[in-house]
């Protein structure tokens, strides 16, 4: 449901219109903040990552020392077994 409405007193008409942000349209300013409906709300989204042989080169040895930095010896070693790798 876009939104839910409880009670007899409540009615879609005033969350559509008047008594604040409606599930379609922003209402009383709400747009500085959120939009109104659209498909990427019905969408998850996933990121996806892809390097090359030379681009792991750089990231090993970014990764590496940025682990070490942060006390995480375990992801420094997958940054180190990656450039002995590539």
């Amino acid at each position: 449901y876009g939104s839910l409405f409880v009670g007899e007193e409540t009615t879609v008409t005033y969350g559509d219109k008047c008594s604040g942000t409606n599930h379609i349209l922003p209402t009383k300013g709400a747009a500085h903040y959120t939009g109104g409906l659209s498909v990427h709300k019905y969408m998850k989204v996933v990121t996806t990552q892809r390097m090359t042989r030379e681009a792991n080169r750089e990231v090993g040895q970014a990764a590496a020392r940025i682990s070490r930095l942060e006390g995480m010896e375990a992801h420094a070693r997958a940054g180190d077994a990656r450039l002995r790798k590539y």
